[in-house]
């Protein structure tokens, strides 16, 4: 296969040198419609490919916590990118092989799939396999005429089509079905930008999306006639206002031992002089005034660092990691450690490199962030983890994964 793929690129690639310009116009379509069969002949193989890494275990025993992880990082997918592809694998690989096959014959995109797919599971578990396959069939065809918004939309009435005795039956049970599809597509995505602002985007449940208009509506009305800002500027604030008033109650769970904060460094005489900007833990710097006004409400908390800017040992001779010694450790980390991973500090744990029990000390020289997923990797698997000269953690992987065992290191959490 890989031989043929291989092939197949190098046919793409003298496509792609081929000057579009210069094709008459019937041409001009019949290369775009070929195009469009090919990429999705290419979507069903991939599918095929994800599936089979993902029933191996492929991706875990790299190192990864799921298929969906170890996507977005070989292929530099989105969260939601890759959960979709390995959804999508599964389902056709189980119990839809006529969908696959379309996808094959290029009858059908990969979104139209991901519809008839999720049509025909709701038709299979309601009315059973036989009416399932007859409605995957008149999808098919209707895929044909029908972009894939408005083939589930009538996908939600292909009962009507197939087995009018069944459908008054079944449309609680399709109810049912999209509010299960609903739980299970929600998500938020939040991406950080080179200047520190982060894009949010997603989807939320009715639930979600109710508790969250009863907690912004309040807050984003126009403050009064010399209010300037537009809808979405006030939702902004609005949004900022609700994780303030959540960051002052006691009903937030802790994180590695310590209270819900914000955590920021700057020195003394720059915070007192608003002379230099303040750095907040994940690396990213906030003005001078940004800092004065978030410590007119936070605790001032001293720290000594070497010539290097390197967090001192705080000398806590305690089993744990919590209080000023996880503090250094965040500013030191800035998240999960274990190479590639994304998981902010307040996610991670913190790892004895040298087990306690096997008398480690607990100071910096010791300890480095972990999230929970790479936490158990340390501790079930032949991967080690040291300090380097320069004080930062580098991790070795077993000789099974590289013979060579070189040493890598979290470069995520650096790149500003």
């Amino acid at each position: 296969m890989v031989e043929a793929l291989a092939q197949a690129e190098e046919v793409i690639a003298v496509c792609a040198d081929t000057a579009a310009w210069a094709l008459p116009e019937h041409e001009l379509i019949a290369a775009l419609d070929t195009a469009h069969r090919v990429e999705q002949r290419l979507a069903a193989v991939k599918l095929d490919l994800i599936r089979e890494l993902d029933g191996r275990g492929i991706a875990r025993a790299h190192g990864a916590s799921s298929t969906t992880v170890w996507l977005r990082e070989r292929l530099h997918l989105t969260v939601t990118a890759a959960r979709r592809l390995v959804d999508l694998a599964v389902t056709l690989d189980t119990g839809n092989p006529a969908v696959r096959q379309a996808l094959l014959d290029a009858t059908i995109t990969v979104e139209q799939a991901r519809v008839i797919a999720d049509a025909a599971a709701t038709v299979s578990t309601t009315a059973g396999t036989e009416i399932a396959d007859k409605a995957i069939g008149v999808l098919v065809d209707w895929a044909g005429q029908f972009d894939p918004t408005l083939l589930r939309r009538m996908a939600t009435r292909i009962l009507d089509h197939v087995a009018p005795e069944v459908a008054d039956a079944t449309a609680e049970a399709a109810l049912r079905a999209e509010e299960a599809r609903a739980v299970r597509d929600r998500h938020v995505t939040i991406s950080s930008q080179s200047d520190g602002r982060l894009r949010l985007s997603g989807v939320l449940d009715v639930e979600a999306a109710a508790l969250l208009r009863a907690a912004l509506d309040p807050l984003t009305a126009p403050s009064g006639p010399d209010d300037t800002r537009t809808a979405g500027q006030r939702r902004h604030d609005g949004l900022a206002d609700v994780c303030r008033l959540a960051l002052r109650t006691s009903d937030l769970p802790e994180h590695g031992g310590d209270p819900t904060q914000i955590v920021i460094t700057t020195d003394y005489d720059a915070l007192t002089r608003q002379l230099r900007a303040g750095t907040l833990d994940t690396g990213l710097q906030l003005t001078p005034g940004a800092v004065r006004r978030l410590a007119c409400d936070a605790a001032i908390i001293p720290a000594v660092l070497n010539s290097a800017g390197q967090p001192l040992d705080v000398g806590r001779q305690r089993r744990l990691i919590t209080g000023p010694l996880r503090r250094a450790l965040v500013l030191r980390d800035r998240g999960c450690a274990f190479p590639s991973c994304d998981r902010p500090p307040r996610w991670c744990d913190a790892h004895h490199i040298q087990h306690w029990a096997d008398g480690g000390s607990t100071s910096i020289a010791n300890a480095v962030l972990l999230c929970a997923h790479h936490h158990r990797l340390l501790h079930h698997s032949d991967w080690t983890v040291r300090l380097t000269n320069d004080g930062h953690p580098e991790f070795v992987p077993p000789a099974w994964l590289d013979p060579q065992q070189l040493p890598r290191r979290n470069h995520y959490h650096r790149r500003t």
